[in-house]
């Protein structure tokens, strides 16, 4: 069982971001998406960061704001986030505290290996610190319509 609620509040944390250290009381008075993704560089990793990125727009419209979570190190994500021209912060979780604290690290099967790594998922908060929406084992294509859609609903 998920240890995330909808309808209730999201769990606190901090992290090193690619623009320092960022906490979740940092979005206070804002819709805060934090999406978890399993690697920078991947196809699936990319395409979700370009379509979070394309959008992104829309979502600061009203009022949110967009941050990527992975395993990867701050020198990783910055690489990647200039490389991708991604207008929001990654934020790195390489001990993967907050990855378990938002229950996200999952068993996986990659050629018939299994292992744990981070699932994708979408966690919406909105300004008063409450999770609003939570998509779990997400698929890359229409998922951030769905986000905007939700983050527009509130």
């Amino acid at each position: 069982m998920s240890k995330i609620v909808t309808g209730k509040k999201a769990p606190p944390f901090t992290l090193a971001g690619t623009s320092g250290d960022w906490s979740l009381k940092d979005g206070a008075g804002k819709c805060v998406v934090l999406y978890f993704y399993p690697r920078d560089n991947t196809p699936g990793c990319t395409t979700e960061g370009a379509d979070f990125a394309a959008s992104n727009a829309k979502f600061r419209k009203a009022n949110a704001m967009i941050l990527g979570i992975s395993a990867d190190s701050p020198e990783s994500h910055a690489k990647f986030r200039a490389k991708m021209g991604f207008p929001f912060d990654l934020l790195s979780d390489p001990d993967r505290k907050v990855c378990k604290l938002y229950d996200v690290i999952q068993e996986k099967s990659l050629y018939g290996r299994k292992f744990l790594g981070i699932e994708r998922s979408t966690f919406l908060i909105d300004g008063k610190g409450i999770v609003r929406g939570q998509w779990r084992k997400v698929r890359v294509t229409g998922h951030v319509d769905a986000v905007l859609a939700a983050v527009t609903a509130l």
